[in-house]
């Protein structure tokens, strides 16, 4: 198709394997193509590009309130995006860690406020049981993909929703607190089941240091495990894993449960780091599970670079507030950042696997 539409100037060259440089310098043109596009609606509404991006700068970065909002915002992309760069390298679509999110959110408030468990276990009981909820949620579609065929994008998606219902159902109902007044939340997280913060700031440290060492040790095991190298099999050519004796269910399964279950831990550092409660789902995750989804893009599929992608965005959504606020512009044109940083990086993908020169007469 390639060779049809090329003019005749043109030269196609596919790469064997595009490297390192090829591949960094191609995000970075991807990303700069989307804030220049991004600039223009900016300026339709009457602000400078340049103020609003300086606005952004410095309300994320310019001091530690930025600071410790960016970083906020990073842990839980940072978690649902390692846990997305493990599905993708597997060719599993897992556009559900929202929903494996809230799920873990709900594991860790169960924990938190029915478990009776002594303080000194409460949190690693939280954070175990969010894992778990989390990788339960994720191996759902992945048994229904391979059984049944079901398409995988849908059925991580559709859950999302059930998730999202099944948090309101428990706010607005059975563990509605008697404390809140009639509020749909549930009674505020015993000191215990509170993940420590740093000062006054939101940010759950240890969620953040816990996210960091996963994507060193999920690194490692994709690119130095057996297990890891059956994901890649399994994701860059599915017959010949089947050729050679892999398990598409089992290796799926595993792929999924570590998905998932990053997700809920991510989950559990919003109510248990953040709130210190379980409440409405648009609060406990403002769309943290789909931002993710172009954390591991830009990632290229790589544990490692989601700690630097996951800070940008984390920067971004900090950002928004403060373009809210000092510009009065809507905070939905982060949206419009993070659709169109998608929109190039897809596009890329032709430059990064094929190169471009023009023909010498």
């Amino acid at each position: 198709m390639l060779k049809v539409l090329t003019p005749k100037w043109l030269k196609i060259e596919r790469r064997p394997v595009p490297s390192g440089g090829v591949i960094f310098l191609v995000s970075i043109i991807a990303i700069v193509a989307a804030l220049l596009v991004a600039a223009i609606f900016f300026a339709a509404y009457g602000v400078s590009p340049i103020s609003a991006y300086r606005s952004i700068i410095g309300g994320a970065l310019g001091n530690w309130s930025g600071i410790s909002e960016t970083l906020r915002r990073m842990i839980p992309l940072l978690l649902c995006g390692i846990g997305l760069t493990i599905a993708f390298r597997a060719l599993f679509w897992n556009i559900g860690a929202d929903g494996q999110l809230l799920l873990g959110a709900v594991a860790a408030t169960g924990v938190a406020l029915f478990s009776g468990l002594p303080g000194p276990l409460l949190l690693p009981a939280m954070f175990f049981a969010g894992f778990s909820a989390g990788a339960l949620w994720g191996v759902i579609p992945a048994v229904l993909k391979v059984k049944l065929g079901i398409n995988d994008v849908i059925t991580t998606l559709m859950m999302n929703y059930i998730a999202l219902y099944v948090v309101l159902w428990l706010i607005h109902g059975p563990w509605r607190g008697p404390s809140m007044r009639g509020y749909a939340y549930t009674d505020m997280f015993p000191p215990a089941a509170r993940i420590p913060v740093i000062g006054q700031s939101h940010v759950h440290w240890p969620t953040l240091v816990l996210g960091i060492v996963l994507a060193v040790i999920m690194y490692i095991f994709l690119n130095r495990t057996r297990g890891g190298f059956e994901i890649r099999v399994v994701g860059e050519n599915p017959h010949a894993a089947r050729f050679s004796g892999i398990s598409e269910l089992k290796t799926i399964a595993i792929v999924m449960v570590l998905s998932g279950g990053l997700a809920g831990l991510a989950g559990v550092g919003e109510v248990a780091g953040v709130h210190y409660q379980l409440l409405d789902p648009t609060q406990i995750s403002m769309g943290y599970g789909y931002t993710a989804i172009i954390v591991a893009w830009l990632a290229r599929k790589n544990p490692l670079a989601v700690i630097i992608t996951s800070f940008f965005f984390g920067v971004l959504m900090a950002g928004g507030d403060v373009i809210k606020v000092n510009l009065g512009l809507p905070f939905q044109l982060i949206h419009v950042f993070n659709g169109l940083i998608m929109f190039f990086l897809i596009g890329s993908e032709l430059f990064m696997n094929y190169k471009i020169s023009i023909r010498r007469q």
